[in-house]
């Protein structure tokens, strides 16, 4: 257990607290951001002689208001911690050998190499990370389109990708459309499928403002009474995989009594009478019945919704992490479409995202389906970024394979969707025949992954064992290094912590902040994007993939990385951040309003902290940012936004842009496309590009247009971003859109009169391009409601994103006598991801020592188990775990949880041994990935953890 590693360690904590004693000197105060959860905490250094003596939370900080949670409390440890991989180590006889950076990199290049030319590029797979800075996210993609392959992919896949798939599908952009501030401004708060309390803890201070100020109801739907229900006015238990069904109980009521916005669907939506015949079907004993939740209590919480506007609405991985995912994030959407919640302050989608910065890593396009900035994979998508790396389209495309399909076609794989990491041990352990690649996975690359937050984890277990190379790049060797047997042609290679390098970092509510060195790198660890130098070097395209960026030794220069995503990501708004503005943002942080965000006098007058993305035009343009998406109220040049024309004008002959409505100023009074250099000759506006912006759209222009260049109306994917270039690169200027014009010329013009470059439409209601155009409720795979499975099946089954995806062959079957329980999962206030390197910390090992389930008392006596026991948990695919048992009344009958923060033990087996020596965390334990079943998501291939089915028995 846990208590006898932490007393066999006593030697390591004493000597890292000696660290503070031992030096003495000038002190000089370093400021970063913690890097745990999404809410962006600022971290004070105090560092005297190079050594990291002292920790305060950020008091100026708009974020954390001098607060943190205690993980954030504790990254000190974190950056010198004594259980940390110091040097590259690789297996040899199934013992860890010491090696050296350079034996390392060369012994991996030439195995890769050799897989590259069996199997093709495809055959390597980057795994990327939500731990890394947007500069090293950035690069990572990059490095995946110089070594030829879209198989790269990172956290958000597993976390929030039915999240930007159905939030992009509805409005425009897939990202937190207000903040944790902003929800100051609420009147009402709806939180289903999240638990702040205890996952983004710092974030709880802003809701309670709102209660305390407003008087603003709490509302809190999950199927857990958590430390954020103890809050609640209203607490709602729901049973896991209901929330499309309990939505649209709550829409019932409000049609049913006029509660709608009319005036607001009117204008700005579009397909909600498609919503209205679903919802109607919804009858209150339907919903009962499915969520078993009663009427009664969904037409209070839909009267509250209705009677306290603007509200908002809250959500984490309870409600995405479903085969249905996707359709549980439209409805949510839906949902405050028809109050009319949107685009105002107070108001919007509040997606709490998980990781410091699994928001800036997507967006920086470490993702299967597209490139940075939510580009596609088009050929007009590769072109634009060609451009900005001053690169040859031609030898990228020769970079990559080609492979035939079932009809005899040649398909080139630049332009496929490559494997998502939730499935990439089906890349291995497929049959070939059945992929839609050239060959088989057979090497994987874990770079700052966490293997144990995925499902799966027997079949994980044997598809490493079958790789012909495993590399992992982290500051802990992870479970990684011990889930698998094997015994040769296995490396890890130690990065350091982001205290130990720069960069910037996306949080939650899209605002861009940089953190400072704090210290230099410990041990043998190397900042990831020299680790990245290194391969590029070893593979021979350093000169290439850094012509515009300074490397010094082999360190490239990580604001000159900011610069050159700055050139490229205008779908967004990444352009308008330099360094220069986001440093002078953090050392000016007393300026910024606590509320609003926006900057009162100083240096950065009316900007928004962090500029968050949309940040318009070029640096010198100095946008201040967009603080709350869609906010119609306020000019653009200050922040104000529409609903983005992404979809087309026009749909069977209905109108799919705003009606009468646009945003404060602007010169166009109704709805309008996207813009492009047409757009501005036809209004006249084209006279205000300067001489260089002429010229440089000239310049996009004089590329060919692609063959099978994008109608920008299919979409595909996690961001189902349809290539993005739907009138790129034809053979004549007026092709040139606000996306794809490099100067920014198109945009700042647009501004300047008063309009969103990406148009003026409407939201709309209904994804024609879905599995389900409007959400529906389906069963999850492994259901025991079996009278439900019959009303509400799943999807039949299918092969997308290469890999055959199952459905209704699995929930054809009936588990549910010998797995009763629902079995769900989530996380504690203690631990972060898979946990390795929480862990690893001593601060934090000492306050939760073992790894539990949550059963209920009613369960528990039926079952014979006693609070504190050990028991068996076992899983319908035959996985089995062994745990403590936690008796209480937070799950309800029927119902278990466990977090997903543990590792090191499989099946009641402790894998300590396998670690290197003095790298294995403190704390082990089972992880519940290991009894949770497949099952994934119809539009991403998000990995279902929150519905399955389990049985409990005494060990």
């Amino acid at each position: 257990g846990g208590l006898s590693a932490i007393a066999a360690t006593a030697g390591s904590v004493q000597q890292a607290s000696a660290a503070t004693a031992a030096v003495s000197g000038k002190m000089e105060i370093k400021k970063s951001v913690c890097t745990h959860c999404s809410v962006g905490c600022t971290v004070i250094a105090e560092v005297s002689d190079g050594v990291w003596l002292g920790q305060e939370p950020g008091w100026d900080s708009p974020f954390n208001l001098g607060a943190h949670c205690a993980k954030g409390a504790s990254v000190r440890e974190h950056a010198h911690g004594e259980r940390r991989l110091k040097y590259p180590m690789k297996k040899v006889g199934g013992e860890w050998q010491r090696i050296s950076w350079e034996q390392a990199i060369n012994e991996i290049g030439d195995k890769m190499t050799a897989i590259r030319d069996t199997s093709g590029p495809d055959s390597v797979y980057w795994l990327g990370s939500a731990k890394h800075s947007n500069e090293q996210a950035y690069l990572f993609r990059k490095f995946a389109a110089y070594w030829g392959t879209n198989n790269v992919d990172h956290q958000a896949r597993i976390c929030h990708s039915t999240t930007v798939a159905g939030v992009a599908n509805t409005w425009g952009y897939g990202a937190m459309t207000n903040s944790y501030n902003d929800i100051h401004k609420s009147k009402a708060i709806f939180i289903i499928g999240g638990n702040p309390a205890e996952a983004h803890p710092v974030s709880l201070q802003h809701l309670l403002k709102s209660k305390e100020e407003n008087n603003a109801p709490l509302i809190v739907c999950d199927p857990r009474f958590t430390r954020t229900a103890a809050h609640a006015d209203e607490y709602v238990r729901m049973r896991p995989g209901s929330d499309v069904a309990l939505v649209w109980g709550i829409l019932y009521h409000i049609f049913e009594n006029g509660w709608e916005d009319e005036e607001f669907i009117r204008t700005r939506v579009w397909g909600m009478d498609e919503i209205r015949k679903e919802v109607a079907n919804w009858t209150p004993d339907e919903v009962e019945r499915v969520t078993g939740v009663p009427g009664e209590q969904l037409q209070r919480v839909a009267r509250t919704l209705a009677n306290n506007r603007p509200g908002t609405v809250i959500w984490c991985m309870g409600g995405t992490q479903h085969t249905n995912g996707n359709n549980n994030t439209r409805a949510y959407c839906i949902l405050q479409l028809a109050l009319g919640n949107m685009g105002t302050a107070g108001g919007g989608t509040n997606i709490f995202r998980g990781h410091d910065n699994v928001q800036g890593a997507t967006d920086l396009g470490v993702l299967a389906d597209t490139l940075p900035g939510y580009y596609g994979l088009s050929d007009g998508s590769w072109a634009h970024w060609a451009r900005v790396w001053d690169e040859e389209l031609e030898w990228l495309q020769s970079r990559f394979a080609s492979w035939t399909d079932g009809a005899g076609e040649e398909q080139k794989m630049i332009n496929l969707t490559g494997i998502p990491v939730s499935r990439w041990i089906d890349g291995v352990l497929e049959d070939r025949e059945n992929l839609e690649q050239p060959d088989n996975t057979k090497a994987m690359v874990l770079w700052g992954h966490a293997p144990n937050s995925q499902t799966r984890q027997k079949e994980m277990k044997t598809a490493m064992e079958k790789l012909d190379l495993l590399v992992v790049v982290d500051p802990y060797p992870t479970v990684s290094a011990v889930l698998h047997d094997r015994t040769e042609d296995t490396y890890l290679l130690p990065a350091c912590t982001q205290f130990e390098t720069s960069g910037s970092v996306t949080a939650s509510n899209r605002s861009l902040q940089w953190r400072e060195k704090v210290v230099e790198p410990l041990f043998e660890s190397l900042p990831d994007h020299t680790i990245l130098y290194k391969f590029a070097k070893k593979f021979g395209f350093e000169d290439r993939m850094f012509r515009n960026i300074e490397v010094n030794g082999e360190e490239p220069l990580v604001e000159d990385l900011t610069r050159e995503f700055n050139k490229g990501m205008w779908t967004i708004g990444y352009t308008g951040q330099s360094p220069e503005r986001m440093k002078m943002h953090m050392q000016n942080q007393h300026t910024f309003d606590k509320t609003t965000l926006r900057a009162v006098g100083g240096p950065a007058d009316g900007d928004y902290y962090g500029m968050p993305w949309p940040c318009w035009g070029t640096p010198e343009m100095n946008h201040p940012g967009t603080a709350n998406l869609y906010d119609m109220s306020l000019p653009v040049a200050e922040g104000g936004l529409t609903f983005r024309a992404r979809f087309g004008v026009e749909r069977d002959g209905e109108n799919l842009l705003a009606e009468g409505v646009y945003s404060k100023g602007s010169e166009i009074k109704d709805g309008y496309p996207e813009f492009t250099m047409q757009m501005l000759m036809d209004l006249g506006w084209d006279g205000d590009l300067t001489a260089e912006e002429r010229q440089s759209i000239e310049a996009v222009a004089g590329y060919e247009a692609p063959e099978n260049a994008d109608d920008g109306q299919e979409e595909v994917g996690e961001t189902s971003q349809q290539g993005e270039m739907d009138s790129d690169y034809v053979a004549q200027v007026g092709g040139i859109n606000w996306k794809t014009d490099l100067s920014g010329g198109i945009q700042r013009v647009a501004i300047e009169h008063g309009c969103a470059p990406f148009g003026n439409a409407k939201a709309r209601c209904v994804v024609w391009t879905f599995p389900d155009p409007v959400p529906k409720h389906r069963e999850p795979l492994y259901s025991n409601r079996r009278d439900l499975v019959a009303d509400y099946p799943t999807y039949d089954d299918k092969t997308f994103w290469r890999v055959p995806t199952l459905y209704a062959s699995i929930q054809k079957n009936d588990f549910s006598q010998e797995f009763p329980i629902i079995l769900t999962s989530g996380r504690l206030v203690e631990y972060e991801g898979g946990g390795d390197e929480t862990r690893s910390n001593p601060w934090l090992a000492e306050l939760q020592q073992n790894m539990f389930i949550e059963i209920n008392t009613r369960d528990a006596n039926n079952l014979g188990v006693r609070d504190g026991a050990d028991v068996w948990v076992e899983g319908p695919e035959g996985g089995k775990i062994k745990v403590m048992a936690m008796v209480t009344e937070r799950v309800g009958e029927g119902v278990a949880f466990m977090p997903f923060h543990f590792g090191g033990h499989m099946e009641g087996e402790s894998l300590r041994g396998k670690y290197p020596d003095g790298a294995d965390p403190i704390v082990l334990g089972e992880s519940t990935n290991t009894v949770q079943t497949y099952g994934y998501d119809s539009v991403t291939q998000m990995q279902e953890t929150k519905a399955t089915l389990c049985k409990i028995m005494p060990a």
